[in-house]
């Protein structure tokens, strides 16, 4: 969902005044526009046809064909595609094995294939019409099953095979014959293996600690950049934050191939919806290049899942890298060439962190707490799904409001599959005083099921309290595991972090224990970290703590490190930057 917002250039505002307010608030315009999106991905994410009952989106594949982008996921009855990245429109399909895992798409001349998994037998789909929901036998088997397959079609129109989802075997590659029904040709080729000893990325857990569990390595997906094959893996397993992808290289489609020294190239361990594993890289059409990837819940089932997109680059070394700093608040879509952070982040703070939340009622167990705890695992849910259940979010003081994203919780729901008519119906209120309301937001006749509901608003809105009072719910209760408000809060920005000690663990260089001194009024803080102190491409966000072990280093790879602060106020980053020893 998307709108566009104005916001001020040079002071213009206007007031007006709420009626039985005290105060009047201030809303601004401007004379530019941009669009933003925020993590999750805002589509309608469908029920599982198993039980329990849970949402799930997975193992992202997206293609460029005919004017569009096309979006297909794990188990979702069909596929999406948009024009602009933020805007999406479900297809449901039968004519194409939806219902699998981990698909792909290669647009090749005027025609889209599709391919999922399977370990039986490897279907190959054609279709000339996408947008119809229409699809066609192009091989109906494949001279071997593969699960987690990519296609890849080079500049030269050869065509490859990509595949592997296992804690023992490695991603595997070959070379198709389209012009000859779709036949090998040659010998598959084992192209890398996992290697948890030396790679931290790769040993299980949220926090990479399951130093006694094999990493799932799966998830392959293959880009060209100047010459040079970037060949993606995803690991060590689709339930942990730490579900990152990372990449090899070689000069040719079919290797050899070398580990990149920098990575994981995606990775996202912290904030409100954690993991950038199992995706796919694509460029768009101003020549910008994404990584869409998968990001866990896995509370209700392991495959309870959702999608995260971030903006990629590679510099000028050719590293290939994911922009995942924080990576789940509001980002610009960009209408040109981008090369940094400070072209897409608009500033909008996270306002709701922590800020108490009445509520019209709640489960013991899940209180209203857990929806401002900046934890999507966690949620609070109401006693019924009744009209009129509600919760009321204090900010603490007048705050400028420019974005809110409303995370829906599947409590108790019953819904298996896609079905017609479910939807979220609700309104959202602003106030000064928790007292007079003012319409801020009318779903109350909402016709989609999106449970990850991002509004970016026509114009800042100044106010203290936000509500929002249920409807309708699909099933189940009235709960939620964000209510997430953006903007610009009072007061100064953090005091700049001077001290940052880094502490590799001389028993196991996959890890480092970082610590640093309080600035004061931070919320939080975003460590960055790399191999060289101008590229540190990797990010950690925490909240409140001032110690963190990251357990995802390379053995063999020495580390910088630098840290900054944040709160409602903005970024204040350091001048401090650290090494490993």
């Amino acid at each position: 969902m998307k709108t566009s917002i104005k916001y001020l250039s040079l002071a213009l505002a206007w007031v007006y005044c709420l009626t039985g307010c005290k105060d009047k608030p201030v809303v601004e315009t401007a004379t530019g526009t941009f669009t933003t999106y925020c993590n999750p991905v805002d589509i309608s994410y469908r029920f599982c046809t198993d039980l329990p009952s849970r949402r799930e989106a997975a193992d992202p594949t997206m293609v460029w064909f005919r004017d569009r982008y096309f979006l297909f996921v794990s188990k979702s009855g069909g596929y999406w595609h948009s024009k602009d990245l933020t805007d999406w429109t479900f297809i449901e399909t039968n004519q194409i094995p939806v219902e699998e895992y981990a698909p792909t798409a290669v647009a090749i001349n005027d025609t889209l294939y599709f391919l999922a998994s399977s370990n039986e037998k490897s279907t190959l789909y054609k279709s000339a019409d996408p947008l119809s929901g229409t699809w066609q036998v192009a091989k109906e088997k494949l001279d071997m099953p593969v699960w987690d397959p990519t296609l890849f079609l080079d500049d030269d129109k050869r065509l490859y095979l990509y595949w592997g989802c296992s804690d023992k075997n490695p991603i595997y590659g070959i070379e198709l014959d389209y012009k000859n029904n779709f036949a090998f040709i040659g010998e598959r080729k084992e192209l890398l293996h996992g290697d948890p000893s030396q790679h931290g990325w790769e040993v299980p857990g949220d926090d990479n600690r399951k130093v006694n569990q094999s990493p799932w390595i799966e998830g392959a997906w293959i880009n060209k950049f100047n010459g040079k094959y970037y060949l993606q893996y995803s690991g060590p397993g689709t339930e942990y934050k730490s579900y990152s992808d990372a990449v090899y290289v070689a000069d040719s489609p079919l290797g050899p191939y070398s580990l990149q020294p920098h990575n994981p190239f995606a990775y996202k361990p912290g904030g409100f919806a954690d993991g950038a594993g199992h995706g796919s890289t694509f460029a768009d059409t101003h020549g910008n290049y994404w990584h869409i990837g998968t990001s866990t819940i896995s509370q209700k089932h392991m495959f309870e899942r959702r999608l995260g997109l971030y903006p990629t680059f590679f510099d000028d070394q050719g590293t290939l890298y994911a922009l995942t700093k924080y990576g789940d608040y509001p980002m610009i879509m960009p209408t040109k060439k981008i090369n940094n952070f400070e072209e897409i982040f608009p500033g909008w703070m996270l306002l709701s962190y922590n800020k108490p939340v009445t509520v019209s009622s709640s489960i013991d167990s899940l209180p209203a707490n857990l929806m401002t705890d900046e934890d999507i695992r966690t949620y609070w849910a109401a006693v019924t799904g009744n009209a009129g259940e509600y919760a009321t979010l204090d900010l603490g003081n007048v705050s400028d409001v420019y974005a809110v994203q409303i995370n829906f919780a599947e409590h108790n729901t019953k819904i298996l599959g896609r079905q017609k008519g479910i939807f979220h119906r609700y309104k959202i209120e602003y106030s000064e005083n928790g007292t007079d309301w003012t319409m801020l937001i009318d779903k109350q006749n909402n016709e989609t099921d999106n449970t990850h509901v991002y509004f970016q608003l026509p114009q800042k809105v100044a106010c203290r309290y936000l509500k929002i009072t249920n409807v309708q719910v699909p099933g189940g209760n009235f709960a939620m595991s964000g209510f997430r408000v953006f903007g610009k809060g009072n007061g100064s920005r953090p005091d700049k972090v001077t001290q940052l000690t880094a502490q590799r663990n001389s028993n196991d260089k996959r890890s480092v224990t970082l610590s640093w001194d309080k600035s004061k009024n931070a919320t939080g803080y975003t460590i960055s970290y790399g191999l060289d102190k101008n590229r540190l491409y990797q990010n950690y966000m925490v909240y409140g703590d001032t110690t963190v072990t990251i357990n995802s280093l390379n053995v063999n790879e020495k580390y910088y490190f630098t840290i900054e602060a944040f709160n409602e106020a903005g970024i204040t980053a350091s001048d401090v930057v650290t090494d490993n020893q």
